[in-house]
């Protein structure tokens, strides 16, 4: 191992720190995205801050139920942890909302903002937005079975219903119909055709204030804001109006911003993380990986961005790039990145 215990130690989370998140699970999260979220992104993420709370790719039901791979794995050390489900039967959502709880995930959250037309086809995501009652149907049935916090990621509307009005309807019918108390809202609508994925994270205007009105018309919901925020600066600003925050692209674009999240969200007396440190601290993990049959090249390519901005990261990400993706490629291959950094430090 290239990595002391004591080390490896220092980025472990605890049952002691899981109990000390609970009450402020959504207070900063790391979005949910397809293909960017998953195991191995998690845990470099986990490394970087103990109490963001990290989601999981979306999953649909059938995916889990119907699926030849696990689609629920994940490590200890990810904790707290979101499982993002995507479906609309209720039974289906409450039979993969128990596996999820009994596999340990801390919460089960319901995709109504996803606009891509795969996802509507299995009629998902965003589209439900048009049908509040079974969005409610869903959450209740989910609830049902578990008890971790079952919650609600969703836009602020849809195509032409877009109305503010629109937005409170949807969300007093799922708060009376299910009890949720806990949504994350992506503050644009989708438009359901016309735009792909990409062009709806980015062409429909943010709309902030509707968001912040909404805490204030539902005081006791639990209201996180997502889409477009970009530094911890502009993080503290909306918690003034909301619960939580959701950063998506930033946090894996530039993961460095996760470093410093505990101390500047949650507890001041939190040093800011040694990106370096973080660096030596998955050696352990890519070793376990590597000896599992895992390609160097899927750990590493969710690091790439860590030393935005510093000298040596554009030779960081070139050397990773060119050299993790071919055969037998191993930790060396990092070890050698990192020091085209910390040579230049």
């Amino acid at each position: 191992m290239h990595q002391s215990k004591e080390i490896e130690k220092t980025f472990k989370f605890n049952e002691k720190d899981k109990e000390t998140v609970k009450y402020s699970l959504n207070r900063f999260s790391v979005a949910p995205m397809l293909d960017w979220t998953d195991r191995h992104c998690r845990y470099f993420h986990r490394l970087l801050s103990q109490q963001t709370l990290l989601y999981t790719e979306m999953v649909t039901t059938g995916a889990i139920i119907h699926g030849k791979g696990d689609y629920l794995a994940y490590s200890e050390e990810e904790h707290p942890i979101a499982l993002q489900l995507g479906g609309s039967d209720p039974q289906a959502l409450a039979h993969c909302a128990k596996i999820a709880q009994e596999r340990g995930y801390d919460e089960i959250n319901l995709n109504v903002g996803c606009p891509s037309d795969r996802v509507q086809n299995g009629r998902f995501g965003a589209c439900l937005m048009g049908e509040a009652e079974l969005v409610a149907d869903c959450v209740k049935a989910m609830q049902d079975v578990v008890n971790v916090p079952v919650t609600v990621k969703t836009r602020i509307g849809i195509d032409e219903q877009d109305s503010y009005q629109f937005l409170c309807d949807f969300i007093d019918t799922v708060v009376r119909r299910s009890g949720c108390n806990i949504f994350t809202i992506h503050a644009r609508k989708a438009w359901l055709s016309g735009l792909s994925p990409k062009e709806n994270r980015e062409i429909p205007p943010l709309d902030y204030p509707r968001v912040y009105q909404l805490k204030k018309d539902f005081p006791q919901l639990t209201i996180a804001i997502n889409g477009g925020v970009k530094s911890l600066e502009e993080a503290k600003q909306h918690l003034q109006h909301v619960d939580g925050i959701m950063i998506g692209r930033e946090a894996y674009q530039n993961p460095s911003i996760l470093a410093q999240v505990d101390h500047e969200l949650f507890d001041a007396s939190m040093p800011v993380v040694d990106t370096v440190a973080v660096v030596k601290a998955l050696y352990p993990y890519i070793e376990q990986e590597l000896s599992k049959g895992t390609y160097l090249g899927h750990i590493t390519r969710h690091i790439l961005g860590i030393f935005q901005g510093i000298p040596g990261a554009r030779q960081w990400r070139r050397h990773l790039s060119e050299n993790a993706h071919k055969s037998g490629a191993d930790i060396s291959v990092v070890e050698q990145a990192l020091a085209m950094v910390t040579e230049r430090m």
